[in-house]
């Protein structure tokens, strides 16, 4: 599922890209790496920007900058 449209206080975690395409670098400076845990803490009233909660600390992107992020919805034992 598409990163942006994680519901709200849903832990995930990130995948790979897909062939062809890569996380932007910017992205995978902050900890945006393929298997990173994250949630989305909140949105912004009208759904841009979004908190997102990774690594240990919160940031706030645009939803243009996550479009292409994709995430699989972590389960029990996958959290630590």
């Amino acid at each position: 599922m598409p990163l942006a449209a994680l519901p709200v206080g849903v832990r995930a975690r990130l995948c790979a890209p897909a062939p062809g395409s890569a996380i932007p670098t910017r992205l995978g400076d902050l900890g945006f790496v393929p298997g990173t845990s994250l949630a989305v803490v909140r949105r912004a009233p009208l759904g841009d920007p979004v908190e997102i909660d990774i690594r240990g600390y919160r940031l706030c992107l645009r939803l243009e900058q996550i479009d292409a992020l994709f995430v699989e919805i972590a389960t029990d034992r996958d959290e630590p």
